[in-house]
């Protein structure tokens, strides 16, 4: 009987039967503790792996890919991918996958759920109820933005951009998008991001990170915004220069902003971001439901196993590396 393949899961996977499949079919070695493991504790457990189960918080790079020379496949239990080095990867024929599709409407919730909440100033009124500061009903206390009728501009019009824009069809709003190419059946009008920034009154972001949009928003992107606008952000916290997006609010040159998403997560307690005024946080729940973790899981799983079969992963992010691996 063939020994059975050594893979690594870096965090306890809220899907049972996922990790049974796993267990069935291979050596495996589950990380336990609810932190990440740290760079030297990844190295250590992977090593002699032939396979790997990750998370976005957990970097993948060529330092750790020359220390595991066994590792065929890497599976990221995320659409995203930038934590991985899939050029040093690629060259060491490693098979790097993602999954996407399944959460794709719960982040798009998670988007509409932070707009609505900022437009409206809930987390405001919350905190003023618990606080104590909640008075008499004054005409002019609290007031937010209008939603229904109003322009959303989706900056990155993929999978996920698209569900906002359906869902903002809802409300009646009119949908400008940026994307480099038309994109069939979206519900929008693409323009160039200089006029979207002009005419929308929310903007929300769905791009990759990548060294392209690495702080694409900034303090000369803000400043082209609407005072009256409100930003969202569930993509990546890279997207954002923080110390511009605090200076926009304070000066008052947008009106609101509410991010899932920062650069680090967790964000420290007493980051600047925090003081700005009109801000929202909240703790990376995009994907963020039972079923939706679940499915992610599940596909993290059929992805790895189908590598480690010599199979050709359904969500394969580097087809160079399998084209390298069947020569």
């Amino acid at each position: 009987m063939a020994e059975r393949p050594r893979v690594f899961v870096s965090r306890t996977l809220p899907a049972p039967q996922a990790v049974e499949r796993l267990r069935e079919a291979t050596a495996l070695d589950v990380w336990s503790s609810p932190r990440p493991p740290t760079v030297d504790e990844l190295r250590e457990r992977v090593a002699g792996c032939e396979g790997v189960l990750t998370m976005l918080t957990e970097a993948v790079d060529a330092r750790l890919l020359d220390a595991c020379p066994k590792l065929r496949a890497v599976a990221n239990m995320a659409v995203g991918y930038d934590n991985i080095d899939v050029t040093a990867a690629s060259e060491r024929g490693v098979l790097v996958t993602n999954t996407p599709g399944v959460l794709t409407e719960t982040t798009a919730d998670m988007a509409f759920a932070l707009l609505l909440a900022a437009a409206r100033r809930l987390a405001e009124g919350e905190a003023a109820v618990r606080g104590g500061a909640w008075g008499p009903w004054d005409p002019a206390w609290l007031l937010g933005h209008d939603v229904s009728g109003a322009t959303l501009g989706i900056v990155g019009p993929g999978r996920i951009g698209g569900a906002v824009a359906r869902r903002a069809r809802g409300f009646g709003m009119r949908v400008l998008y940026r994307g480099h190419q038309p994109v069939d059946g979206f519900p929008g009008e693409r323009v160039s991001l200089a006029e979207l920034l002009g005419r929308s009154d929310f903007v929300s972001v769905h791009v990759p990170l990548t060294p392209e949009t690495t702080h694409m928003f900034n303090a000369a992107t803000f400043a082209q915004m609407q005072p009256h606008a409100v930003f969202v952000n569930t993509a990546r916290g890279g997207i954002v220069d923080q110390v511009a997006l605090r200076e926009a609010l304070v000066a008052g040159r947008i009106a609101a902003a509410a991010l899932d998403v920062t650069d680090p997560e967790p964000l420290p307690p007493d980051d600047p971001l925090l003081s700005a005024p009109h801000l929202l946080v909240a703790p990376h729940l995009g994907s963020a439901t039972r079923a939706t973790r679940r499915r992610m899981a599940e596909l993290a799983t059929d992805n790895l196993l189908a590598a480690l079969a010599g199979e050709r992963p359904e969500h394969l992010v580097n087809p160079e590396a399998w084209e390298r691996r069947r020569r």
